[in-house]
């Protein structure tokens, strides 16, 4: 090869560039990225909040970033995810029409860097003073969600940048469920996700990406919760949705949160606060309301009314019952002085997408078991205000409680079915809609910003839409059951009382000190009326106290509904039969369906168990002319205790010769499920196991620590109330109350009870979270039974023998080293939440 001159190497250079072409940029310097305009050629251009361009060729999607100040920042959105596609699984708890609680973040940009941040609203100050601001802004971290980095900008100062894989990675959390839930170690699988531009949308208010994602595993799942949903659990999608929302317009303003308003609160922490003023701030979510008139007080037309729009997924007549049930809250929003039609329920427009941000949605979501329905909300984080309410109502419930109409009801005569004629005729259904109407009601109330009230109940059964109602079986004249008042109708006195707290809006002339008075007499008269408002942790059937607070009861005397629920039982026990079941179904199909009927009393014998250890009590507030805490009516805690106690009697778990004559083991294609009972004989039907697992429901929550704790101290207090060691020998008394020749099966049944009993006696002599009194006043009464079995003749009859040898060999083994003694396991009974109800 010549060689050139050393001349002419040094003039090329020179030549070049008087050419026009550009020098290469320094090593150091990075290249200036284009303008929007060049690089988005060819594009799809989304116009809207966040404007998108979608570069189809690479499958890439750029968000243009407008508004930075000088600063480098932008407006704040909120931000928010949900999953457009479901697992389809109650256990995973990943539901189609999930929504997140709204994040507010912003853009920042940082040179070559845009950082999408979270700033901390946890901690604020409330002066106008900067540097005291600056101060609260500077002591916490804010949170840095992502990064990217510019492709490309305008003269104004917007930027591009390439978005793909923030919407393409796991902002739901989908990974980290199935991980705690112990399915596996899933990962998003870039080669099989990616972003579905057909539901991928904006608009002047907010910006909707959608993205398909793919979880994947290399090694053999763990769980079956995959499986049961998924064709190969090794690759799990669903779809993720990724919402900007412009924050609402100013003028909302905030309310004060009250624990005696039935609210959910929103917190933060001002650190300006006054010293000896509040450094929590409390407000209620709800959504905005504004009357077209400020001086209007009754009959207020608003601004704009709360919409709300029912799934098209629903099926007929079910999706109406939808409808019919939410728009009862707009007999609440008129009692707090707003006119007709201020809270409005349609169907879904067919164009419309049920995750997009505008639309408040009641959804109707489909899964592999029964399961809870839900109430949630998107809100601004900094006031509370509501931006889109989301129900989510599991289509299996519907299923559950016709399934309890047919068990009750053993409709099934000489016609296959009583649907065949009018749906009118067809009682199961007008039960079942009859409930939708009252679940869309209380899934709809939760995104108004209430939360439950589980003593509504107690006053009345149509008191509140936000207790848990079960169903209301009667009696008629003729001794036949009725399902005909199984669900209340309209919104409850106490929903009006919350709605009037949350959303009545006092005239222009109020001033705060007047508006805040206003809602305290709300509340005060309310209390005065009996509206008495009591939420969930209150009412569980275990630890909590309250005795007029449960889920799934009813009436205001527990015990004597308790009585008035196991006479219905025993009738409908007596009637039940084949006619439960259709022609043509598999007789061990009986089994599923006698489970609701067996149990039918599970949920009242708890709320009557609560009357024993019971504190009567509401959420005080200093000044507010309430009575304090208050050890509930001794008297009512014996009745409670008789009551409760006809739940271990023979009667009540003995099941007849001539039901179980007809009962034979599953056949192919029908397995045993969950929904079974428990069997100790393998395949067969066992009614042993089954009266076992009833017996221990009514024992677990009658001998829970906390309550046996309690029962120490209020017997201590108030002596006429029940002691604990009168309770375990009333329970002991009622187990062992049987003809000593005991071969009937009802016999069999009480000596397996007498030995669940025993279990939860011991159970509770070794609980840690027993009281030290209480674990020795079991362990005293455990060793006088021991006494008396081994001082008293052996029983003649050899069933008798077996059992009380059996017995003493049980205690006798927990009296040698009761440290190491291991109480049996419950025999665990079919799931009987939800009977048709929420989280």
């Amino acid at each position: 090869m010549r060689k050139l001159p050393l001349l002419l190497l040094l003039i090329l250079p020179v030549i070049t560039l008087a050419q026009g072409a550009k020098p290469a940029p320094a090593a150091s310097e990075p290249a200036v990225p284009p303008s929007i305009h060049e690089k988005t050629a060819g594009m799809k251009h989304l116009d809207g909040l966040i404007p998108l361009d979608w570069d189809a060729r690479t499958g890439k999607l750029y968000l243009e970033i407008a508004g930075l100040g000088a600063d480098g920042k932008s407006s704040d959105f909120i931000y928010a995810t949900s999953l457009p596609f479901g697992t389809g699984s109650n256990d995973l708890g990943l539901d189609r029409g999930q929504v997140t609680e709204g994040r507010i973040v912003r853009f920042e940009r940082g040179g070559p860097k845009v950082l999408l941040v979270q700033p901390n609203l946890a901690f604020r100050s409330s002066s106008n003073d900067p540097d005291e601001q600056l101060a609260v802004t500077q002591s916490f971290a804010q949170s840095v969600l992502w990064g990217f980095t510019v492709a490309a900008e305008s003269q104004d100062g917007a930027v591009l940048v390439d978005a793909t894989d923030f919407f393409l990675h796991d902002a739901h959390g989908v990974a980290d469920r199935l991980t705690n839930l112990k399915q596996g170690t899933y990962r998003v699988d870039a080669s099989r996700s990616a972003i579905v531009l057909d539901h991928t949308k904006t608009f002047p208010r907010n910006t909707e990406v959608e993205a398909e994602l793919t979880f994947s595993t290399d090694a053999p799942p763990k769980g079956e919760f995959v499986s049961n949903v998924t064709p190969d659990p090794h690759a799990m999608t669903v779809r993720e949705k990724s919402s900007f929302i412009a924050l609402p317009e100013p003028g909302f303003v905030p309310r004060r949160f009250n624990p005696r308003a039935g609210y959910f609160p929103t917190s933060y922490r001002d650190y300006t606060s006054a010293l000896g003023e509040p450094l929590d701030q409390l407000f209620i979510i709800r959504h905005r309301l504004i009357k077209q008139d400020p001086n209007c007080n009754t009959d207020c037309k608003p601004v704009e009314p709360i919409h709300y729009y029912v799934d098209r997924g629903a099926p007929e007549p079910v999706r109406t019952a939808l409808v019919e049930g939410a728009r009862w809250w707009d007999q609440a929003f008129q009692a707090a002085g707003w006119a007709k039609g201020t809270f409005l329920v349609d169907l879904l427009p067919e164009t419309a997408d049920p995750m997009d941000a505008r639309y408040n949605i009641i959804q109707w979501v489909h899964r592999y078991t029964r399961g809870w329905s839900y109430g949630s909300a998107i809100a601004d984080p900094r006031t509370g205000e509501i931006i889109k309410g989301n129900v989510t109502l599991g289509s299996l419930r519907a299923r559950q409680d016709y399934l309890i109409a047919e068990a009750l009801l053993s409709p099934y005569g000489n016609s296959s079915s009583p649907s065949a004629g009018s749906p009118a005729d067809n009682p199961m259904l007008q039960m079942v809609l009859a409930r939708i109407r009252q679940l869309s009601a209380h899934e709809t109330g939760h995104t108004l910003g209430l939360a439950h009230n589980f003593a509504a109940s107690t006053v009345t059964q149509s008191d509140s839409v936000m207790d848990y109602p079960h169903p209301y079986f009667t009696l008629d004249s003729d001794g036949r059951i009725d399902a005909s008042h199984a669900y209340a109708v309209n919104i409850g006195d106490w929903d009006k009382v919350a709605i009037n707290y949350g959303y009545r809006e006092f005239g222009s002339h109020t001033n705060a000190e007047e508006e805040n008075a206003a809602l305290n007499k709300i509340l005060s008269d309310a209390d005065r009326a009996g509206q008495v408002f009591i939420t969930d942790e209150d009412a569980r059937p275990f630890g909590s106290a309250h005795p007029r607070a449960h889920l799934w009861d009813n009436g205001n005397d527990p015990a004597a509904e308790l009585d008035r629920v196991l006479a219905v039982r025993m009738v409908a026990l007596k009637n039940f039969g084949e006619n439960a079941i259709k022609p043509g179904t598999p007789m061990a199909q009986l089994e599923q369906t006698l489970v609701p009927l067996f149990l039918f009393h599970r949920y009242q014998t708890e709320a009557a168990i609560k009357e024993i250890g019971g504190l009567d009590y509401r959420y005080n507030l200093r000044g507010d002319g309430l009575a304090g805490p208050a050890i509930f009516d001794p008297t009512q805690q014996r009745k409670a205790l008789d009551s409760v106690l006809k739940t271990l009697g023979p009667e009540t778990l003995t099941l007849p010769e001539s039901l179980l004559r007809i009962l034979p083991p599953v056949p192919p294609g029908y397995p045993r499920t969950r929904e079974s009972f428990p069997s100790h004989t393998g395949l067969t039907f066992d009614p042993i196991a089954a009266a076992e697992s009833a017996a221990d429901l009514t024992l677990s929550v009658l001998l829970d620590p906390a309550r046996a704790n309690r029962i120490i101290e209020y017997h201590m207090r108030v002596p006429a109330s029940p002691s604990l060691r009168s309770v375990l020998e009333a329970i002991s008394a009622t187990v062992a109350a049987r003809p000593e020749a005991g071969h009937t099966m009802s016999s069999e049944v009480e000596r397996a009870v007498e030995f669940r009993s025993v279990e939860a006696m011991l159970a509770l002599a070794v609980n840690p979270a027993a009281s030290s009194q209480a674990r020795a006043i079991a362990q005293w009464h455990i060793r006088d039974l021991l006494k008396q079995w081994k001082s008293n003749p052996m029983p003649q009859d050899t069933a008798e023998a077996i059992h009380r040898s059996a017995l003493i060999d049980r205690i006798e083994n927990f009296e040698r080293d009761p440290d190491k003694f291991v109480p049996a396991k419950a025999v665990e009974a079919p799931p009987g939440m939800p009977i048709g109800d929420d989280e």
